[in-house]
């Protein structure tokens, strides 16, 4: 039973992963495209690394215990540093005066 929920969350966490790659590819400008990545890439990565802690917890092992210890810490460290970095870089944009694409009249335009 662990081991089905193990490969579904990590194959959810591969097609984030691919969502986020055809996301960065197809989105029209720079802020959906960072948008995509930011969200998906993170989701991405915390459903494969809550894949990997679930495997661990198959083998009650001293070790293992130690490695989903590690696993879990990098999650937090991902959860807070993956959305500030995308802030930060939308933040650079605004700065440096990237204009966000806008919809009028059925074409899509730079504002």
């Amino acid at each position: 039973m662990v081991q089905i929920l193990v490969v579904i969350l990590c194959c959810s966490g591969m097609l984030l992963f691919v969502a986020g790659m055809v996301g960065i590819l197809r989105l029209p400008d720079a802020y959906t495209r960072l948008h995509m990545a930011g969200m998906l890439d993170t989701l991405g990565l915390l459903t494969l690394l809550l894949g990997l802690v679930l495997y661990g917890g198959i083998q009650a092992t001293p070790m293992t215990l130690l490695v989903q210890l590690k696993v879990l810490l990098l999650w937090g460290f991902v959860l807070i540093t993956s959305p500030t970095a995308t802030h930060a870089m939308v933040d650079a944009g605004v700065r440096a005066g990237l204009a966000p694409w806008v919809q009028t009249d059925g074409k899509r335009r730079r504002k």
